[in-house]
């Protein structure tokens, strides 16, 4: 993969595939984007180049915590600004879940930079943070209140990224933990500010604003249900629907791999609505 810098932070980046249009694919939660490529490998197949990154704070790209905005329109700002400097012309964005949030942040506030918008696995609003037993911040608070921050490193996501870049732990432990509390308190309070809405994090006004071509592909677990895909798909304002064969599930979380049985229908599905707008 490729580094570049964006706004000091170094973001590592891929591009798959050969074609006119680039679709930018990102996974959910904090995970980092090799849990797209096996997607964005078919998605190639199709005359469709696919942009793979981590996102900042993810996979092998850099840490910088702040709480100036929530995490998807930090992502959606610095995911620009990386198009910018690729120069890139014929853009789609998609993500599953916490990539979906930032599809839509990113529609939002840069309509003009997009032709067309994929998102998968709709995170839905209050139903879904009530029904999760507990949301990153809330474990990253209580890891550092009772541990500070070696305790904090050893948390599933920390842990995680400090996998893939191992650099990472010596940051973490360098960090003030009272700094680091207050930082992932302020975001606690605007993840479930986002929470009130049917859609998690944009309003039913926002989400009609948004006049991209979109598609939306509707989870299936309490986190992701599929009413709130459907109420996506009712709410923006120029969007179509495909229902996977399958059906809602009583679990709080479905994995990406549980999915993996879809992702050649997913795949056929995503290439068919690019190539498509791309051919109006």
């Amino acid at each position: 993969m490729t580094i570049k810098n964006i706004n000091g932070v170094n973001i590592d980046y891929e591009i798959i595939g050969e074609g006119k249009p680039i679709l930018a694919l990102m996974p959910g939660a904090r995970r980092g984007s090799i849990e797209m490529k096996s997607l964005a490998e078919k998605i190639a197949k199709n005359n469709i180049r696919v942009l793979l990154h981590d996102r900042r704070n993810t996979g092998k790209s850099g840490m910088f915590l702040d709480d100036a905005e929530t995490e998807e329109i930090t992502w959606a700002n610095e995911l620009r600004e990386l198009l910018k400097i690729l120069n890139e012309k014929y853009i789609f964005i998609s993500g599953s879940s916490s990539g979906a949030r930032t599809s839509l942040m990113y529609a939002l506030h840069f309509p003009e930079d997009l032709i067309g918008m994929i998102i998968m696995r709709v995170t839905g609003g209050e139903f879904a943070a009530n029904r999760l037993p507990k949301n990153y911040y809330e474990v990253f608070i209580e890891a550092a209140k009772s541990g500070g921050m070696e305790a904090v490193c050893k948390t599933n996501r920390f842990a995680e990224y400090i996998k893939t870049n191992p650099t990472i732990e010596q940051q973490l432990l360098d960090m003030d933990v009272n700094e680091f509390i207050r930082i992932q308190t302020n975001l606690l309070g605007k993840f479930l500010d986002g929470a009130n809405y049917p859609v998690m994090g944009i309003t039913e006004s926002e989400l009609d604003s948004i006049k991209v071509p979109s598609l939306v592909i509707p989870g299936n677990d309490n986190t992701h249900n599929s009413v709130s895909g459907v109420d996506a798909y009712n709410m923006l304002g120029n969007s179509e629907l495909h229902k996977l064969p399958i059906d809602d599930v009583d679990v709080d979380l479905i994995s990406w791999e549980d999915w993996e049985p879809y992702e050649d229908e997913i795949a056929l599905v995503m290439s068919n609505f690019i190539n498509k707008v791309i051919d109006k």
